[in-house]
């Protein structure tokens, strides 16, 4: 999957990236609305991660969707 699809169905994956990182809020995925510099930024703000751990992380999450 790349992120152009992600980002075109972003409702149908909020729930699936609210698993992944329990720490995002309703409002950071509405925020978010399917912007990967978003949900990077989310994701080193909340978990402490570096820019490169959050992409990769982004990444791994995505070949498992």
């Amino acid at each position: 999957m790349n992120w152009n699809q992600v980002e075109g169905n972003w409702e149908q994956f909020k729930g699936q990236a609210q698993k992944q990182w329990g720490k995002l809020t309703n409002d950071d995925l509405d925020v978010i609305k399917g912007s990967r510099k978003e949900l990077a930024g989310r994701i080193q703000k909340n978990y402490g991660k570096t820019e490169e751990e959050a992409e990769r992380e982004i990444d791994e999450w995505l070949t498992r969707h």
